[in-house]
């Protein structure tokens, strides 16, 4: 049975209307203001303080797009060199920033004693697929360029994000690409064609707008077809993926995105291990340690880290391969 205090959070989002003096739930559609959603988050993101002793260091990467950002979140010590998480923002694909999303990847870093490269990539409608994915590529590329060993990495997102992780590692296997060691997803948007039956059994219980998944999908396909593996990973072909990480809640909508895409994952050869929480909402890890079960999920979610980027602590630190890096203020 849930926490009482998952229990709490899950009534507190589900009604946050209410909070707001408004009677009914916020619902998505095609006047939804894409530049006020961004806006919220960035506000909210305002409010996160980061944990002390994590540092947080802009650096540049070549290729990415002119106002697009990219930065490393470090333990303040004992983290290896030569390890890491890549990490890949959420937000439906039309929103989420390396500020906004900072307090969440720090919870990473503190989880796993890895650093963590997270960077910006360009949002829809103003530009749909494959934007995101070639902005990813180009990150990644970028980060084994520096002499990161793929096989100390492990690529990581949520929810968009989490997606966007799992359709990057087909795109590096299709292309011949050294894929990382293992993936953590979580709440990945692996189906944006919307065909899984929880988009619909969960409307009554899932935290999210409704609408916004129909909105979101719509604006990152553009005129492609949703159904392609590198838009919709439930579509590709999973042989010879790395080892997974999947967690999803029982009270979302994506739930069936994920426990879709770790079956045909199995079945595909894929060492994949699914953590499904009852009574659990989108992307719920990244609450802890505000209930218990986010907080053990994100212990468990940095052990797999550790074991998949190796113990080996090395002597000399990325120093000389750092391009353009720059400390700024942890509370940004």
């Amino acid at each position: 049975m849930p926490s009482i205090q998952s229990r709490l959070i899950h009534f507190s989002l589900r009604n946050r209307h209410l909070f707001k003096f408004r009677l009914h739930r916020e619902t998505w559609d095609w006047n939804t203001s894409i530049p006020a959603f961004r806006q919220e988050c960035e506000q909210g993101a305002l409010k996160v303080k980061l944990p002390t002793g994590v540092q947080v260091i802009r650096v540049a990467i070549p290729g990415l797009a002119p106002g697009l950002t990219a930065e490393w979140i470090r333990p303040a010590e004992g983290a290896p060199a030569e390890a890491c998480i890549f990490y890949i923002h959420g937000g439906g694909y039309v929103s989420g920033t390396c500020s906004d999303h900072r307090g969440f990847v720090a919870k990473w870093v503190q989880a796993s004693g890895r650093a963590a490269l997270h960077y910006d990539y360009r949002l829809a409608p103003e530009h749909p697929f494959p934007a995101a994915l070639e902005d990813t590529l180009t990150a990644y590329r970028w980060l084994l360029a520096q002499g990161m060993p793929p096989e100390r990495v492990v690529m990581a997102g949520e929810s968009a994000g989490g997606g966007l992780c799992l359709a990057t590692l087909l795109a590096l296997r299709d292309q011949g690409l050294p894929l990382p060691a293992a993936a953590v997803a979580l709440s990945p948007w692996t189906d944006l064609q919307l065909t899984g039956e929880s988009q619909h059994t969960r409307t009554r219980v899932a935290i999210d707008p409704p609408g916004m998944s129909r909105v979101c999908c719509a604006y990152y396909t553009g005129a492609q077809d949703p159904c392609l593996p590198w838009i919709s990973p439930l579509y590709g072909d999973l042989r010879g993926l790395p080892p997974l990480l999947l967690y999803v809640g029982d009270y979302e909508l994506m739930r069936d995105d994920t426990t879709r895409f770790a079956a045909k994952a199995a079945a595909a050869g894929v060492d994949v291990t699914l953590q499904v929480g009852e009574g659990m909402v989108h992307c719920y890890p990244l609450f802890a340690p505000l209930f218990p079960e986010a907080t053990q999920a994100m212990q468990d979610i940095g052990r797999f880290i550790q074991a998949h980027t190796g113990a080996r602590q090395a002597e000399a630190a990325l120093t000389d391969t750092r391009i353009g890096e720059k400390r700024i203020d942890e509370h940004c």
